[in-house]
Parts: C-alpha cells; sequence; structure tokens
C-alpha cells in the first residue's frame, strides 16, 4: 500500500490537519457522499410528512417508520466509513 497522503483540513476539533491516503479518499468520498444523500431524502420526506394535512396521530406513525427506514439504510455505508477510518488509522501508526 502506498503511503502518499494529501492534505485534507478537518471541519472538526481545533482545525487540526488530517492526512488521507490518496487510495483511500475515493472511498471516503464517495461513502460521505451518498451518506448526505440518505440524509437529504431523509429530511426531505420528514418535512413533506410535517407538512401534510393528514391526522397527527398518522403522521407520528409515519415519522417513526421513516427513522426506522433511515437508520437501516445508513448503517452498512456507516459500518463501510468505520472500516475505512480503521484503514486511515492504521496508516497512520
Amino acid at each position: 500500500m502506498s503511503a502518499n497522503t494529501e492534505y485534507r483540513p478537518s471541519h472538526a476539533g481545533m482545525g487540526a490537519p488530517h492526512l488521507y491516503p490518496s487510495e483511500l479518499l475515493p472511498s471516503l468520498q464517495a461513502l460521505l457522499a451518498t451518506l448526505a444523500d440518505i440524509d437529504f431524502e431523509h429530511e426531505s420526506d420528514v418535512e413533506t410528512i410535517r407538512n401534510s394535512s393528514v391526522d397527527e396521530w398518522l403522521k407520528q406513525k409515519t415519522m417513526r417508520k421513516l427513522q426506522e427506514r433511515h437508520c437501516e439504510r445508513r448503517m452498512p455505508y456507516v459500518a463501510q466509513l468505520e472500516r475505512v477510518q480503521k484503514q486511515i488509522q492504521a496508516l497512520a501508526a
């Protein structure tokens, strides 16, 4: 595995720089983009339900189902992201 790294500023913490191995960067970006798409779609669905004129009990039931679906859709991508993060940490050690 190559030790090539690219500088990517961190948005968390105190602005400490993070170095990501260039071979893992596309995977990391794709996973984050997919999670962002899933989150955006979920928020859009939630907003649609909130603004609907259906009874409150039905809104609440639908919101619970949406939340379950959202968690189920995210789960495999979060697991993949954790694996990539472990690879990055292993390379940094």
